[in-house]
C-alpha cells in the first residue's frame, strides 16, 4: 500500500531540521548536506534480492563484493542513518544480514552479509512523488568463479588515516584509549538491542576524562566518535604518537550461556592462555571483515636482536599493567575465573607500546548488562583505572625528573620506551622499530 506523502515529507523535514542543529556552522552546513535514511526494504523477485534505502534526496552509491567472508559492501557520501537495528537483521534471498554506519569522515557504509556468492546486478535511483528517494541496490546469485573475479576486481576504499598531532614539548606520558568496534561495525549485540560499540564508547569517553582530569598524562582516542578504524589503524595510531599505553575496551556476548560473567584483562600473545581466549582473539579479529575491509597487520616484526628485546620488555610492561589493573579493578568490579589470559588479539601486537585489552563483562549477562549501563559503576571502574595508571608509571619511572617535566637529552621520559631492561641490569636508548 503507498505510503501517504504529507507523513512522509514531515517526517524528512523533522529529521533534516534535527540533524542541522550541531554547535558550529560548520557542522551546521555539513549535517544540511547530509542525507537522511527513515527505512530500509528487503525484497525478492526471481533470482534477484534487492534492499532499497529510503533516503531524503539522492546520494552516489559504489558497490563492491568481498570474498571469505562473502558480502557485499555500497559505499556512500555521509548519510544519518535513522534505521532501527533490527532491519538490518532481517534474511531475504541470498541477503542473510546488513549493517551500516559511518566508515570515515564524510563516508557511509553498508556491509551485506551473503548467504553464497552474489554479484551487484545493478544500482538505481528513483524519486517517489512524495520526495524521498528510493535508492535500490539488486543482488543476483553467480557461480564461485564468477563471484571470485569480481571480488578481485574491486577496488575498496583506501584505508583510514588518522594522524596524532606531534606535543614535542609536552614529556608527559601518552595514554590511547581505544574504544572498540565503530560505525559498520557494531560488535556484540545483547538481546535488549544494545550494542557493544555504544557500550565501549561512553565507557572509553569516560575513561579519558578521568585520565586528563589529573593533569599527568596525554590522553587521546583512536575514535572520538561513531566511526569505524581498521584494527591496523588502531595500532599505528598508537605507534606513530610514540603512546606509553594502550587501552583497548571491549565487552563480550555468549548467547549460550547467559549465565557467564565478570571482567577479563588480555595481553598479547602468538599462544593464547586457553581455548576460549583463541576463540574471542579469533572473533574480535574478523572486526575488519564485518565492516567490509580487509586486515593488513600481522605480526610484530622482530627481525633483529634490538627489536626481540624491546618486544619482550614491551610484553613485560603489559603484563605489569595487567597485574595493577586486576588489583585494582578487583575491589570494584566482578571479574571472571581467569581475570588475566593471554591471546593474539591484533590490536595488542605493538612491539613498542604496552597494551591491554579489557573485556568489561558480558552484554548476554543480564547482570553485566545492567552494570554497564550504570553510570555510578562506570565512575567507580574509571577511577580504579586511573589509580591502576598512575602504579604503572610510578614503577616505571627511571629517570631522575618527576612526570611533566622535560627530560634531559640523554634521559628517558618517565614509563618511555627507553626505559631499563631490568631484568638484564643495563639501561638502553629507544630503539628504532620498523613501523
Amino acid at each position: 500500500m503507498p505510503t501517504p506523502a504529507r507523513p512522509i515529507l514531515s517526517v524528512l523535514l523533522a529529521l533534516t531540521l534535527a540533524a542541522a542543529a550541531p554547535a558550529s556552522a560548520q557542522d551546521t552546513d555539513k549535517a544540511r548536506m547530509s542525507a537522511v535514511a527513515i527505512g530500509a526494504e528487503l525484497a525478492t523477485q526471481g533470482t534477484a534480492t534487492t534492499l532499497t534505502l529510503i533516503l531524503s534526496k539522492p546520494v552516489e552509491a559504489r558497490a563492491f563484493v568481498m570474498e571469505r567472508p562473502d558480502r557485499a559492501v555500497i559505499d556512500l557520501p555521509e548519510v544519518n542513518f535513522q534505521i532501527g537495528t533490527e532491519a538490518g537483521l532481517k534474511r531475504e534471498g541470498v541477503v542473510t544480514s546488513y549493517r551500516y554506519g559511518l566508515f570515515a569522515p564524510g563516508r557511509s557504509r553498508i556491509v551485506v552479509d551473503l548467504a553464497g556468492p552474489a554479484v551487484v546486478d545493478g544500482i538505481e535511483t528513483k524519486t517517489r512523488r512524495d520526495g524521498a528517494t528510493l535508492l535500490s541496490i539488486a543482488f543476483r546469485r553467480a557461480e564461485r568463479e564468477v563471484f571470485r573475479k569480481a571480488a578481485v576486481a574491486s577496488d575498496p576504499s583506501p584505508s583510514l588515516r588518522k594522524t596524532l598531532p606531534a606535543e614535542p614539548v609536552d614529556s608527559r606520558p601518552l595514554v590511547v584509549v581505544d574504544a572498540g568496534h565503530g560505525g559498520t561495525d557494531p560488535g556484540a549485540i545483547a538481546r535488549t538491542g544494545v550494542l557493544e560499540k555504544d557500550i565501549v564508547f561512553g565507557f572509553a569517553r569516560s575513561l579519558v576524562e578521568r585520565l586528563k582530569a589529573g593533569g599527568r598524562y596525554r590522553v587521546t582516542m583512536t575514535r572520538d566518535r561513531d566511526v569505524f578504524v581498521p584494527l591496523a589503524e588502531r595500532v599505528r595510531i598508537a605507534r606513530d604518537a610514540k603512546a606509553d599505553l594502550f587501552i583497548s575496551i571491549h565487552a563480550d556476548s555468549i548467547s549460550a550461556a547467559p549465565q557467564v560473567k565478570g571482567a577479563t584483562i588480555y595481553t598479547g600473545s602468538e599462544k593464547a592462555t586457553d581455548a576460549e581466549s583463541a576463540k574471542l582473539a579469533e572473533r574480535e579479529n574478523k572486526a575488519d571483515s564485518a565492516a567490509g575491509t580487509d586486515s593488513a597487520i600481522g605480526p610484530a616484526d622482530v627481525s633483529d636482536i634490538l627489536a626481540e628485546l624491546t618486544l619482550r620488555e614491551t610484553r613485560g610492561f603489559s603484563s605489569g599493567f595487567a597485574t595493577r589493573l586486576m588489583g585494582q579493578l578487583s575491589p570494584v568490579m566482578e571479574m571472571s575465573g581467569k581475570p588475566h589470559r593471554e591471546a593474539g588479539f591484533m590490536v595488542l601486537r605493538s612491539p613498542d607500546v604496552p597494551s591491554v585489552l579489557v573485556e568489561l563483562g558480558y552484554l548476554s549477562s543480564k547482570s553485566d548488562l545492567e552494570k554497564l549501563q550504570s553510570e555510578e559503576w562506570r565512575t567507580n571502574v574509571t577511577g580504579s583505572m586511573a589509580k591502576a595508571v598512575d602504579l604503572f608509571f610510578a614503577g616505571r619511572a627511571t629517570s631522575a625528573h618527576p612526570i611533566g617535566a622535560p627530560p634531559s637529552s640523554t634521559g628517558s621520559v618517565p614509563g618511555g620506551k627507553g626505559a631499563a631492561f631490568k631484568g638484564l641490569g643495563v639501561t638502553m636508548p629507544r630503539l628504532s622499530v620498523p613501523r
